[in-house]
Order: C-alpha cells, then structure tokens, then sequence
C-alpha cells in the first residue's frame, strides 16, 4: 500500500476477510467488513487478535444494522414499554441467491462451504444472532441448538439452503429462521415480552400490541448520524473515536454472534443442543 487509506472495505468472500485484517493491522488500517465477521469462529478469533494486538477497529456492516425500525424497538424495549423479553424471533432471507439473480461469481463463493463457512445458516443466521445479542445488552446465550435442511440439492449441492436455530438465554429464548426457500424477501423482527408484542415488519415500520389488547401501527424516524449508515457510522468511529464495543457492527457482539453460528453448525451436524 503506497499510501495509507483511512480505512478498508472488505465486502469479498467471507472466508478472505481474515486475508483483509492480516494486511491491513499492522499498518493500523481499520477495517469494516461484510456480513458476517468470518467464516468460522478460528478466523474470527484470529481477527479478534490481530485487531486487540494493532488496536484497530474491525467492524461488521448489516443492511439491518440502519433500519429505524429495529432502532424504534431496542429504545422501546429499554424504557420498559413491553416489560422484560421472553422471545425474539428473526426472520431473515429470499428465494435463493440464483434464483433472485446473484451473479455467477458471487455464487461461487456464497455457496461454498469453506469460502462461505455455510449456506443460508451463515449468509442469514448471523442478522439473528447479532440482532439477539444486542438486544440482550451482550448475553450469550446458554445454548444453542439448530436443524439445518438441503430442500435444493440440485442448486445448492454444497450446503445447506435452509436453518431453523433456537438460543435459550436464562429468562428469555430466541429463534432465527433463516432461509434460502422464502416466497419472498424478508427481513423482520418480532420481540415478545411480559406486557406486549413489537414487530419491525421492514426497515421502517412497526407493530405493537399490548396486553390490553391494544394495537399500533408507527412508523420509525430516520436515524440520525452517524448512526444511519455505514459509511458515516465507520467514520465517526475512525475520525471522531466513537465508541463501538456495544453495538451491531462491534466486534465485541459479531464475536458472540460467530460463536453462535459455530455452535449451530456443530448443533445440526450432531443432532444435539450445544451449551455455551
């Protein structure tokens, strides 16, 4: 590198991202990566290091990370409106990455076990897994238990296109539904508590309903800066020295999150619940 960047982008395969870090910490770059952090929970670790050794940021970007609406449901849930949280529950995926038109070289390495770490349970579990852990304020869960299936072999023969993974936490449990086989695109968000219901159908709007049985439809303001996208919120951080060790780009949470991935794989590969 002749001259040094103010940061790096890395939105390669996620199985190189640890390449990205490798280069880009010694020479105290920060980097910003696609989702998820890694492809496995050893890269992520070694990343981990890499970035504590160097003191630099590594960050993980969500298209979920600036919706409004999930903002509107963490602020609700933190001044008490639906009481503690019992369930969260995640939908997250599409039809399938060729059949909504992915190029060939995209799928080349979304598809690819090694290249990817998975299928749909790496490409879509992890917006649950990061979604959950920063609704928890940093919790890991206590287990991890996952069913993965292979509905389309014949498009998908390397991995799986479909993922179903519960988390129990000691007073609450989450369950991320992640898929390459929806009818349609879908991203949402649905938190049950001890006094009422929050549902973030889409990036902006949100349904509540309330013991009483009262029922709301509000939509989200836009997010303020740095907070309403990645490249603002990844240069507040590197020009300004935001904090990021307890949000949905930390690296603090991606690492729960990876770990929880890693413990779903290692769940449907055995057919056991796996304790964290």
């Amino acid at each position: 590198i002749r001259e040094k960047p103010d940061a790096v982008l890395g939105y390669n395969a996620v199985g190189k991202h640890l390449e990205i870090v490798e280069v880009c910490a010694p020479l105290g770059i920060p980097v910003m990566v696609e989702k998820p952090l890694a492809a496995t929970l050893q890269q992520a670790r070694q990343m981990e290091t890499l970035a504590a050794k160097y003191h630099i940021p590594v960050l993980t970007n969500y298209e979920t990370t600036w919706y409004s609406s999930y903002h509107e449901v963490f602020e609700m849930i933190s001044k008490d409106s639906i009481g503690s949280i019992k369930k969260i529950v995640a939908h997250d995926g599409h039809q399938g990455p060729k059949e909504i038109g992915c190029s060939p070289e995209f799928l080349q390495w979304l598809t690819d076990p090694v290249l990817n770490g998975a299928g749909a349970l790496n490409d879509f579990g992890c917006y649950g897994a990061v979604l959950m852990t920063w609704l928890m304020k940093g919790e890991r869960p206590l287990s991890v238990t996952a069913v993965t299936r292979h509905y389309k072999p014949a498009i998908y023969p390397k991995v799986e296109d479909d993922a179903t993974i519960i988390l129990e936490y000691p007073k609450a449990t989450g369950l991320i539904e992640a898929s390459w086989n929806w009818p349609f695109s879908i991203k949402d968000l649905e938190v049950f508590g001890e006094k009422g219901y929050l549902h973030a159908t889409d990036n902006k709007n949100i349904i509540s309903r309330m013991r009483e049985n009262i029922k709301g439809i509000k939509e989200a303001a836009a997010l303020p800066e740095p907070i309403n996208g990645q490249i603002p919120y990844l240069t507040a951080v590197i020009r300004h020295g935001v904090p990021q060790t307890d949000d949905l780009s930390s690296l603090k949470f991606n690492m729960i999150m990876m770990e929880i991935l890693d413990a779903a794989k290692r769940s449907a590969g055995s057919g056991k619940k796996i304790i964290l």
